[in-house]
């Protein structure tokens, strides 16, 4: 039998569209929601990170109102967390939080949110903004869920936190001071004394508070 081209095309096109859609279909029908939640976890127990987030992700998006769901929003996060891969993880746990608020998970989640950003602290000499950031999430997680487990390890990361911001200060404060910009360098070192007091750096402001005052009551008298 011949046909006409026109019904060549459409029926190429036919078997195309067919052989797409089965192949879709079994990727997606390749393993069940618990299939792949057994994949994730046990990936999750060898270290295999990546595969984790693969099947976590595969779960979430084929599966979305299967019971494993959930687990899969949230242990996506953990993977992502395992893997160094922070942004990816905030995002995750922070969805898992909007789509399920009153989850048991909830304060395990926030403080994980503050260990995304606690894990890449630096030194003094370097930007704080994710040090600040931790400090916000774990004070929320103490403020919101003050008996859970999770608040008192919070409230240790909280002081390593606000330890790096005082010598941060500190650092700063002295730069100013070594280029003689005493005005400058006072604030810093006050902001040691008001906001971080007795995290061990208040001595070392003390002292230069007095030099910057000493100096600046100098330029004063010259000035006269």
């Amino acid at each position: 039998m011949r046909f006409k081209p026109g019904l060549k095309v459409l029926i190429v096109a036919g078997l195309v569209v067919t052989f797409v859609g089965c192949a879709l279909f079994q990727e997606t029908e390749e393993k069940t929601a618990k299939e792949l939640a057994e994949t994730g976890m046990e990936a999750m127990r060898d270290g295999d990170y990546k595969a984790a987030v693969e099947a976590f992700q595969k779960l979430r998006d084929f599966y979305p109102f299967s019971q494993y769901a959930i687990l899969a929003e949230l242990k996506l996060g953990d993977a992502h967390y395992h893997r160094d891969e922070f942004e990816e993880a905030i995002f995750a746990y922070e969805e898992f939080e909007n789509l399920h608020p009153k989850n048991e998970a909830v304060p395990y989640v926030i403080y994980q949110i503050g260990r995304c950003y606690f894990d890449r602290r630096q030194t003094a000499d370097r930007d704080q903004t994710t040090v600040s950031e931790a400090v916000r999430t774990f004070e929320r997680l103490i403020n919101s869920y003050p008996d859970s487990p999770f608040s008192k390890q919070a409230q240790e990361h909280v002081w390593v936190c606000k330890r790096s911001l005082a010598e941060h200060e500190f650092y700063v404060g002295h730069y100013y001071y070594k280029r003689k910009h005493y005005k400058a360098a006072l604030e810093r070192f006050k902001t040691v004394l008001t906001a971080y007091p007795d995290l061990g750096i208040h001595h070392k402001a003390i002292q230069y508070l007095a030099l910057c005052r000493d100096e600046i009551e100098k330029q004063s008298s010259i000035a006269e």
